[in-house]
């Protein structure tokens, strides 16, 4: 059975580049906006409770951070502290949540975000113009700015944190992967990684940085030296090497196995055609990056990738707006909705496994929220997937060794 249309859980007055969730909060933090022409849309950063209301995940606005004429592309959280990237410079936010206000009501479950007391109500236009919180649950300061790109047409297109969050690594158009100590924002290192634009960066372990390009090039770096650069088919003959392009890189956790890392990363065709080939999903070893799976994932052109805390499931955007979820361990598709946007499906981010993220769960197995231009930020639930216990397999097979036995007594009398 096809999976049910996700539930639009926001819709924010301008466009949707970025969405983050807070690993030990309730918190959706979603950026975009318009960017300096001067067309009306504004620039933010929204800040989304999210809370379980009659047995449905939804969505309130707490806050909206005005970002001048700047609009948030990327965007990485470590806590309580922001990098956004917004043109080509990385702002360094810092945001607090105070105890909030006796309110009356619940929040509002419409995907409007529409900010007041909080009660139940039905879709509104009103929910869709003014975002600007009437209570300050939230705060937000600015700590730095720093440029991390100097292209003719700059613009930052990655960002990451390292796991102890002492390390922001950014990569934009113009190649170049800049590392800074972080809080201080002291730049420590920079060199030319890529002949052109560096779509995805990827932090694993001993802080090596994996970078995904325009150039038909996906590299593991150890501070500035080269460690290896990624073959995807170097057991596909029969595809050229420039026929496909890396899109997206991302390190994922291996489930049973703490410790252990997987490299996910996606191809998709240099060039359109008119019958589209398909786009492909590999698995690589986290230590020796060498690939151990490669899978095809479809011939929509997929736009950005994200997994889930466990390293179970990957999900997948598309630039036709469709969303898809695949299981780690095979690279198989387990959900996918065919536009489920409007339009290019810009970031793709998996509720937290955390204690507070299972209670949002309500039981499902996994939750994906995606975000596009369209303005809206859409839910997609996997629901638990049904297995038998394992006393109650043993007792079929028991029956099924009984019943042959049974049968062949029949059959052949004096058998036993």
């Amino acid at each position: 059975m096809a999976p049910r249309r996700p539930a639009e859980l926001y819709r924010a007055p301008f466009p949707l580049y970025t969405v983050r969730l807070h690993p030990r909060r309730p918190l959706a933090i979603t950026a975009g906006g318009g960017g300096a022409a001067k067309t009306g849309i504004r620039n933010g950063v929204h800040f989304l409770q999210l809370e379980q209301i009659g047995g449905q995940l939804c969505a309130s606005l707490l806050h909206s951070h005005d970002t001048e004429t700047r609009a948030t592309m990327t965007m990485a959280l470590a806590d309580d502290i922001i990098a956004a990237g917004q043109d080509a410079s990385c702002h360094i936010l810092r945001f607090s949540l105070q105890a909030p206000e006796a309110k009356s009501g619940s929040a509002a479950c419409d995907g409007s975000g529409e900010k007041g007391p909080r009660k139940r109500k039905g879709p509104s236009p009103a929910g869709q113009g003014d975002t600007q919180s009437q209570t300050s649950e939230v705060t937000v300061e600015s700590l730095h700015s720093v440029r991390t790109d100097f292209s003719p047409d700059a613009l930052q297109k990655a960002v990451r944190f390292n796991a102890d969050c002492s390390l922001l690594v950014t990569g934009g158009a113009d190649g170049f992967l800049r590392l800074w100590e972080f809080p201080s924002m002291k730049k420590t290192l920079e060199f030319k990684a890529h002949d052109g634009e560096i779509e995805d960066i990827a932090l694993g372990p001993d802080n090596k940085v994996v970078t995904a390009g325009r150039d038909f090039q996906c590299c593991v770096w150890q501070q500035d030296q080269l460690v290896t650069g990624l073959r995807w088919n170097e057991n596909l003959p029969g595809i050229p090497d420039k026929a496909y392009r890396y899109q997206a890189c991302r390190f994922g956790a291996v489930e049973d196995n703490a410790g252990a890392l997987r490299l996910y990363t996606v191809q998709v065709p240099h060039k359109r055609e008119r019958r589209p080939p398909p786009c492909y999903l590999t698995k690589w070893d986290g230590k020796s990056f060498l690939p151990l799976l490669t899978r095809p994932c479809g011939s929509e052109v997929i736009s950005c990738l994200s997994v889930s805390d466990s390293g179970t499931f990957l999900g997948l955007g598309t630039v036709t707006g469709s969303v898809a979820i695949h299981i780690a361990f095979s690279l198989q598709r387990l959900y996918y909705v065919k536009e489920a946007h409007g339009i290019v499906v810009t970031d793709v981010a998996f509720v937290p496994e955390s204690r507070r993220g299972r209670e949002l769960l309500a039981g499902n197995e996994a939750a994906l929220l995606s975000v596009a231009v369209d303005s809206r930020c859409k839910l997609h639930l996997l629901p638990s997937r049904r297995s038998l216990p394992v006393w109650l397999l043993l007792l079929l097979c028991a029956g099924l060794i009984v019943a042959a036995i049974l049968l062949l007594q029949l059959a052949f009398p004096g058998f036993l």
